[in-house]
């Protein structure tokens, strides 16, 4: 379509070009004729030119006309162009001369211009493009150091960091925003650097230059000035987040500034309104002893009670004047002072401890003088009191102390006090042992003070280092003997640990040594002898009293084995929580007491049996006896009939007879009864002498036949005592009676008293054979009789019931050789004792 459209359009040019060439032919040949026609119209002078033309060119046809007007359009086209060309051409090489000339002015002016800016130390920067690299004049290497230029753009590497920080900024605002600025900038080196940012047309120029002569002054005082400023804004942020009141006081002696914690303190609502009302923190005291101390040119220092918010505290009080006026601040010192005055306190309580302690304390300052010592220090080295209260030099109580002898005998002393008093440029504690003349040993730390100087302390220890070699010995021979113990010993720690068993314990349960290795727990240790023992039990209530928590007391327990033996063990708690244990074979003594046992029991069934027959026996003889005592009696009364000599002889018979049988079966009855835990005593006031005479009446006539003498002596014992009185008779009768026996004739039988102690003694002494030791202790037994060469004839059952009844007493009785030969029975009686006698 597009082809079809350019043929439509050229077609209509060829039409017009044949039909300029239609009429161009003929107005050519026209314009040929013209000079004829000019040249006739010439020769006519007389004829008018544009008659002529008009009339020429009416001759020629309308085509002939058009081309020739097209012609004569082109040359006048053509001549007013070569006009218009030559004036254009002129005016342009005058132009383009004034151009040249211009341009050649113009960059005399920029080089004189470039000449004028490199005059001066300077760089500039252009950024025309913001995609493209700036252009950068001066010389850079000035600047940076560096030959690069593209280096003076690196500013951390030729700035300080806080004006490259302030420079980067400010370059990307203005290339970003075209933000002019202008600012000065440091170097490390000291230099100052004016740089001077703005908008140029569509480029940003940045210019940096040297500042020296007076502007490098004012820059010098205008980073002074910001410096000092930063400074007072940092000083005056810190005081204001302070805790701690403090202000700024005009020469006048008015508030300029106050912090958040002066207003608290004054109860002001904000620091500006403290300044304003000018609030004074100090009482007009404070603030008088201020004003002096300013006048003489002092700081004024002082600890004050202040009102802080209501509440009285402490404070220390710093404030100093300078040439625009005054600064202060007031630290609390109210916990400081309550510490200080706790500290001197505890300081004083600590040296009232120190001077009651057993061990020396000697306390030197940093300046090596004593400071404290107490009673022990001068005790121990018998050092006078004036002397220590003159705070004397540690070197120079050395040397005293060397004086006198108490001191470690040294080779060279000067180096072994040197090295002693190597402790006041050390850190830690350090121990020495001082073995002095006379065999005295002392133990000596030297511990460093936190504020200098050294505290020494001195322990005497010779008394204890020789109780620790006795322990050692001791603890050796210990070890030995109980190794050497044919009893199983083993003590278990209050961890339930074995800490020790001698070779018995391994011994008796065929343990290797091996397994007691490494102190074993009791459980391991009843795992291995579980195996042998009979009952486990045995080993869970031993655990229980090993590791239990509960009250610890001894306990005592039987162990029988799978093999037959028996083991006799106990428990004992130690002090230090441990529990003692101990076996022993017993395998022997249990057999022998099984034995025994067995053979008691059939001793005590017999006796028991022998017991019942007699009383039994006793008993059934008793009312027949008691017959023939009546009948006998019966006999001996005249009222029934005459006896001759002969029947009174008899019946005599009878009756003694009887009467000493009914007396041997009244005792047996006694002995049955106080066995069977029947009789009862009658407790009353005994008359002594009474109760002696009274036991004297039945053996009178037994004294008569003996041809004896009885002495009754009671001493000091007149008066009366708690006791059953008939049996006190009994007792006194059958001691009595069996004294009679043994006594041989024409001797004297002694019944005596005494009270001694809260006690009441009888005593019944013969003249008679005495008691053969061997037998002394078997006389009290019953149905025991011994004649020993005497007319005594007896059962033996005399001396049982006294003994019995005195049992029952609460009291004692005792035989034994009397001085001078015969038998001493002794009887005791509790003077106030029946009664709780008679109750237990």
């Amino acid at each position: 379509m597009k082809e079809t459209g350019r043929g439509a359009r050229a077609e209509p040019r060829r039409t017009c070009g044949r039909r300029r060439s239609k009429y161009l032919i003929p107005t050519l040949a026209g314009i040929a004729a013209l000079p004829g026609l000019c040249g006739t119209a010439a020769a006519d002078p007389v004829a008018d030119p544009a008659v002529a033309l008009f009339a020429t060119l009416a001759q020629f046809s309308p085509d002939v006309l058009i081309g020739l007007a097209l012609v004569l359009g082109l040359i006048a086209f053509a001549t007013t162009t070569a006009i218009v060309h030559v004036r254009f051409r002129r005016q342009t090489l005058e132009r383009e001369t004034f151009a040249y000339g211009e341009i050649s002015r113009l960059e005399a002016q920029i080089e004189e211009a470039r000449a004028l800016l490199l005059a001066e130390p300077q760089i500039v920067v252009v950024w025309r493009d913001p995609a493209a690299a700036p252009e950068i004049i001066g010389n850079t290497p000035a600047f940076t150091g560096v030959a690069a230029p593209s280096r003076i753009l690196a500013f951390g590497a030729w700035l300080t960091p806080s004006s490259a920080r302030e420079i980067d900024a400010t370059v990307d605002l203005l290339r970003r925003r075209g933000v002019p600025f202008a600012t000065t900038l440091a170097t490390p080196d000291g230099r100052h650097v004016e740089a001077d940012g703005r908008p140029v047309g569509s480029a940003v120029i940045l210019r940096l230059r040297d500042i020296t002569g007076v502007r490098l002054d004012h820059a010098r005082l205008h980073d002074a000035y910001r410096g000092l400023e930063s400074e007072s804004s940092s000083l005056r942020t810190l005081l204001d987040a302070l805790p701690v009141p403090a202000w700024i006081g005009s020469e006048d002696g008015r508030l300029r500034w106050t912090n958040r914690a002066y207003a608290h303190a004054v109860e002001a609502g904000d620091p500006q309104e403290a300044t304003t009302r000018d609030i004074a923190l100090l009482d007009k005291a404070s603030r008088a002893q201020a004003a002096h101390a300013r006048a003489n040119g002092q700081p004024f220092t002082a600890r004050l009670p202040v009102v802080v918010a209501g509440s009285r505290r402490v404070f220390d009080v710093l404030e100093v004047s300078g040439a625009g006026g005054t600064a202060g601040i007031a630290l609390d010192a109210t916990e400081a002072e309550s510490v200080r005055v706790e500290l001197a306190h505890v300081i004083g309580a600590h040296r009232r401890t120190l001077d009651q302690l057993a061990t020396a304390v000697a306390i030197f300052g940093a300046d090596q003088r004593l400071v404290f010592h107490n009673a022990a220090y001068a005790s121990l080295f018998e050092l006078d009191p004036a002397f220590l209260d003159e705070r004397p030099t540690d070197t120079a109580t050395l040397d005293r102390l060397r004086a006198a002898r108490r001191l470690p005998e040294q080779a060279d002393f000067r180096v072994w006090r040197d090295e002693l008093h190597a402790a006041y440029r050390s850190l830690e504690p350090r121990e020495h042992w001082w073995h002095l003349p006379g065999g005295r040993t002392l133990r000596v730390v030297t511990a460093p003070n936190p504020e200098g100087g050294i505290t020494y302390l001195f322990d005497e220890v010779t008394e204890r280092l020789a109780l620790e070699s006795r322990f050692n010995s001791l603890t050796r021979i210990q070890s030995e003997t109980l190794d050497a113990l044919a009893e199983g010993v083993a003590v278990f720690g209050s961890d339930g640990r074995l800490g020790l068993s001698n070779s018995a314990f391994r011994r008796l349960w065929k343990l290797d040594a091996s397994v007691l290795e490494g102190q074993p727990h009791i459980d391991a240790v009843a795992e291995v002898c579980n195996p042998l023992t009979a009952d486990v039990s045995v080993w869970t209530r031993l655990r229980a009293a090993v590791t239990g928590i509960g009250a610890r007391i001894p306990s005592e327990f039987r162990v029988e084995r799978t093999d037959g033996s028996v083991f006799d063990g106990s428990t004992q708690p130690l002090p230090d929580g441990g529990t003692l244990v101990t076996l022993r074979d017993v395998t022997d003594s249990v057999h022998v007491e099984r034995a025994l046992v067995e053979r008691n029991e059939a001793l005590v069934a017999a006796d028991h049996l022998k017991s019942s027959f007699v009383s039994h026996v006793s008993y059934e003889l008793r009312s027949p006896l008691t017959t023939i005592i009546g009948f006998a009696q019966l006999l001996d009364d005249t009222a029934i009939g005459p006896l001759n000599t002969k029947q009174r002889a008899y019946v005599t018979h009878i009756t003694e007879s009887s009467a000493a049988l009914l007396a041997i079966i009244n005792d047996i009855l006694d002995l049955a009864t106080i066995d069977a835990g029947t009789v009862a005593l009658e407790l009353s006031d005994v008359d002594v002498r009474a109760a002696m005479e009274a036991a004297t009446e039945g053996v009178r006539d037994r004294l008569a036949e003996g041809g004896l003498r009885l002495a009754i002596e009671p001493g000091n014992a007149a008066g009366t005592f708690r006791a059953d009185a008939k049996r006190v008779r009994q007792i006194l009768y059958n001691l009595l009676s069996n004294a009679v026996g043994f006594a041989p004739e024409g001797s004297t039988v002694t019944l005596s008293a005494e009270q001694r102690d809260g006690e009441v003694m009888f005593r019944v002494r013969d003249m008679g054979p005495g008691i053969p030791p061997e037998i002394s202790e078997r006389v009290f037994d019953r149905f025991e009789s011994h004649t020993a060469g005497s007319r005594h004839r007896g059962v033996g059952l005399g001396l049982s019931i006294v003994r019995s009844l005195m049992a029952l007493h609460g009291g004692r009785v005792a035989i034994a050789a009397a001085p001078g030969g015969g038998t001493l029975v002794t009887c005791t009686f509790p003077a106030a004792g029946a009664d709780r006698a008679a109750a237990e």
